[in-house]
């Protein structure tokens, strides 16, 4: 319990650092908040489709094992995975431009940057983990075949979070290279092909809520 909520406070500790960087230029900052804004739509749009199958699976779980304990479980991992990679998601598309920015200052600046935010959905996952067990594992007197729903939550919406954002992924990267170098010729992520940020986006929420989650 000491070690999840030690855990937390340090993912909170060093979103508050990230967050505080510069995002560099006018035209930097416009074209993250487009891929802030994308990657925002896409995880809310799935997420509100991962909240009526957690619901129903846990209502299965419950008519055919007959144990609330494991439904509640089941839906308290699916939150912590869920959790884990939305918040991965939002720090990494504002940690994006603040690591360009700072790549500018020199390799150490941007390697600063980007290994702070990356530990920030590396800790959330094993801390939002920790806690998860250890308070079903108190609140069932540490029967722990009941936190075995947690387990199975948490890779239920992992499972989907990832396989979910890698086809977005693909899907934007394939369109964006057919646009730009087949029809347009002109290079991969060039600025001119509005398709770039769809393909940004992509990289985000499969790449990084995916695989966090």
């Amino acid at each position: 319990m000491l070690m999840g909520i030690l855990g937390v406070a340090y993912v909170l500790w060093q979103l508050r650092l990230v967050l505080s960087y510069d995002q560099g230029n006018d035209t930097m900052r416009s074209i993250a908040s487009a891929i802030q804004e994308g990657a925002a739509a896409f995880l809310n749009r799935e997420y509100r489709f991962l909240a009526i199958f957690v619901v129903v699976v846990a209502a299965v779980i419950y008519v055919l094992l007959r144990e609330w304990q494991t439904a509640v479980a089941f839906i308290l991992g699916a939150i912590a995975s869920g959790g884990a990679g939305y918040l991965g998601m939002y720090v990494a598309v504002r940690a994006n431009v603040r690591t360009a920015a700072a790549s500018s200052r020199g390799l150490h600046e941007g390697l600063r940057v980007a290994f702070g935010s990356g530990s920030i959905m590396g800790m959330s996952v094993v801390s939002f983990s920790l806690l998860g067990m250890t308070i079903l594992y108190l609140i069932f007197d540490g029967n722990i075949n009941y936190v075995t729903g947690f387990g199975f939550g948490a890779s239920s919406i992992a499972l989907f979070a990832r396989v979910g954002g890698g086809i977005y992924t693909k899907a934007a990267d394939v369109g964006a290279d057919l646009v730009g170098k087949v029809e347009q010729g002109i290079p991969e992520d060039d600025p001119r092909n509005p398709a770039v940020i769809a393909d940004n986006v992509g990289d985000n929420v499969g790449d990084v809520a995916g695989m966090g989650a």
